[in-house]
């Protein structure tokens, strides 16, 4: 990274440029931010899968990224975990995103 100054910004404010972009070489998927969730709220995924209406297998293929989330997930982590739906789908959006690169030899798998 390098300072950048500007002739109008005070001299406490210091402005970085990067020169090298944030480019990760594993994939993370929604689950994982599942699991940070449940642990800040020390529940275990059965409690989660109750409050979903889901099946204790469903939320441990949703954990492992064996499962999508559709818009009526989104909707029901949002309500259950927070965020919001659209989180929620923009982050499964990003990790099948990162999977296909995966497969077409962009990144190596976890």
């Amino acid at each position: 990274m390098t300072e950048i100054t500007h002739p109008f910004t005070p001299d406490w404010i210091i402005m970085t440029e990067i020169t090298h972009p944030f480019t990760p070489d594993w994939i993370s998927p929604p689950g994982d931010t599942i699991l940070d969730l449940l642990e800040e709220r020390n529940w275990k995924q059965s409690q989660l899968s109750e409050r979903m209406g889901y099946t204790i297998k469903n939320v441990s293929q949703l954990v492992n990224g064996e499962m999508l989330i559709d818009g009526e997930t989104a909707i029901k982590l949002e309500q259950i975990l927070g965020s919001t739906a659209r989180f929620w789908l923009n982050r499964e959006a990003q990790y099948r995103a990162q999977l296909a690169k995966t497969e077409s030899g962009g990144l190596p798998l976890p």
